[in-house]
């Protein structure tokens, strides 16, 4: 979910050589064929899941993984993991530098994403977000009701959501307060002796020579731009997960402590430390 803008210093302008312009044309198409067959792929899996399995889906999220993990191979993404799984029903959060940050997280193990309600009208990206189980939100008080709702259905049927508590992306430099908003969702009656919660630290690596923040995409940044600089990249560069220990939700007394303390995880372990 995003919330207000972060806003550092800009990036400087992308300037594009003839071959970083070659890279582009062989990475863009190859990107964009492997996310058509996904969906090509997705939407007939999903009229067949929908009836037979209701809110499960056993297939789609396989397909899901497979798109990232292809993805961040054409993008000239290395993907290092570690950290334990998640194991029973619950839900993750991480800190938020990049639309980048989905094709990682999903590359490891099936997860849901939560966002605002305003991406599902995206051109593409909100026809994706839909395709791929993602919960829509809205900050509106008179729909937290329903909000919580959808939160507990979904989790109860296994679901494993996963959301920025940061409320906006960074330029991977840094983390900001984790906000306790969504987490209130996890302490109703239904929930709250069922439900752990896994912290997840992202940590993007630039391609060697490059700016730290060249995978952040904050504040007025295009996508287009952005997009184009990834494809057009000279060398590797690199995303490590790390994955804490679960943390029950009822070893918490509140939303407020169970947001520090999963925020002092990720902290724990990311260059920006404290």
């Amino acid at each position: 979910m995003s919330g207000p803008t972060w806003r550092g210093d800009a990036p400087e302008p992308v300037r594009l050589s003839a071959a970083d312009w070659g890279r582009v044309a062989l990475r863009g198409p190859a990107l964009a064929l492997v996310i058509l067959l996904g969906v090509l792929l997705t939407l007939p899996l999903r009229l067949i899941e929908r009836p037979l399995c209701g809110q499960r889906r056993p297939l789609t999220p396989l397909l899901t993984q497979a798109v990232s993990r292809l993805a961040l191979v054409i993008l000239g993404i290395g993907l290092v993991t570690r950290g334990p799984r998640l194991s029973g029903p619950g839900a993750l959060v991480a800190n938020h530098a990049s639309w980048l940050d989905i094709f990682a997280l999903n590359a490891r193990r099936t997860v849901y994403f939560v966002s605002k309600a305003e991406v599902s009208g995206w051109p593409g990206i909100g026809t994706l977000a839909r395709l791929t189980g993602t919960v829509f939100i809205t900050r509106d008080p008179r729909a937290a009701a329903e909000q919580k709702r959808v939160f507990e259905e979904r989790l109860l049927h296994g679901h494993r959501l996963l959301f920025f508590p940061e409320g906006t992306s960074t330029d991977g430099q840094r983390i900001l307060p984790f906000k306790p908003t969504l987490f209130a969702a996890f302490f109703s009656d239904h929930l709250r002796h069922e439900m752990a919660l896994q912290a997840v630290t992202v940590i993007w690596h630039a391609p060697a020579g490059e700016d730290p923040r060249f995978y952040g995409w904050w504040g007025d940044m295009g996508f287009g731009p952005h997009l184009l600089k990834v494809l057009a990249s000279r060398r590797r560069g690199r995303v490590e997960l790390i994955y804490h220990p679960p943390v029950r939700v009822d070893d918490h007394p509140n939303r407020k402590t169970l947001a520090a303390h999963l925020e002092d995880e990720v902290r724990s372990v990311h260059p920006a430390g404290h």
